[in-house]
């Protein structure tokens, strides 16, 4: 009897959060998907209208903004923090003298919110407040930084403060692959005759490669998320020119009553989730048979 209850006891424990982790999770998603196809406005409603909120929604020119400037951050942002998270690995690997302090001055950002990341980021960028004032009163007068309140270039001061955040996650999930290599293979290497930098590029490189490819899994979920960044730091504007996928559907949703609209967006982000993490999740699944 004891041992039967010592089975069932840990089951009964955790039943109750995987029942509720599913009805939150699952069933939201479910409910979302449901409302893109119904006339929902200020209120959730479910009079069907089939997919004429999709369409309304490919037809506007915001979500096309929304689009483009998820295809510039997501692709700056993941390139631009593993390329300098791989260069901070590569240093931190060569035994430098006070490597925990460089490491955690390295990872430090990312023990910050995007909220706190963006509010920062907005001072050090406002041209009446940061940068620019800063080296007016200096004596620069002809300097210039003005890409926070500009349009066109508004976008890539989210892309900066977001590798800014990020690219210490990537060095140390590259410095964990690097410190997991053997040492045998670097010395058969170096008395064959190779460079350092041939060694990291036709060796170092194609080993970490698992690596590199949960990483841009994982920095690339967070660039389709990224909500919580644009708003702290632009709040989509100036006008909607910074836009992503997940502040057009907080505006459509809770700004302009437009549920429908709003649930066919996110709808939208979470197959364009779907279609990263999936493939990831079916090479591993695909992998551990021929592993074992």
């Amino acid at each position: 009897m004891s041992r039967s209850l010592e089975s069932v006891l840990p089951k009964l424990v955790l039943a109750p959060g995987l029942v509720l982790g599913f009805a939150f999770i699952y069933g939201f998603m479910l409910w979302n998907g449901a409302l893109s196809f119904t006339t929902s406005r200020m209120l959730p409603n479910y009079n069907f209208q089939g997919f004429e909120h999709y369409a309304a929604l490919w037809e506007m020119d915001r979500w096309w903004v929304a689009l483009k400037n998820l295809g510039i951050f997501g692709v700056l942002y993941v390139g631009g923090a593993m390329a300098i998270g791989l260069m901070l690995a590569i240093l931190l690997d060569q035994k430098v003298r006070a490597e925990g302090a460089l490491r955690t001055i390295y990872l430090y950002p990312m023990a910050l919110s995007f909220i706190v990341t963006g509010t920062a980021w907005k001072w050090i960028l406002n041209p009446g407040l940061g940068l620019e004032k800063l080296m007016h009163d200096l004596g620069w007068a002809s300097f210039g930084f003005d890409w926070l309140v500009q349009t066109d270039t508004a976008i890539y001061c989210v892309v900066l403060a977001g590798i800014w955040q990020s690219a210490g996650f990537a060095m140390a999930l590259f410095l964990a692959g690097l410190r997991g290599i053997d040492d045998g293979i670097i010395q058969a290497a170096r008395l064959d005759g190779a460079s350092l930098p041939t060694i990291y590029w036709r060796i170092i490189l194609p080993v970490l490669r698992p690596v590199v490819f949960s990483t841009v899994m994982v920095l690339s979920h967070l660039s389709i998320k990224s909500f919580d960044l644009v708003m702290a730091l632009t709040a989509g504007g100036p006008g909607y020119a910074t836009d992503v996928p997940a502040t057009f559907m907080y505006a459509m949703s809770f700004t302009r009553g437009q549920i429908g609209l709003g649930a066919a967006s996110a709808t939208m982000m979470l197959a364009t989730v779907a279609a990263i993490v999936v493939p990831y999740l079916y090479s591993e699944l695909r992998a551990k048979p021929h592993e074992q």
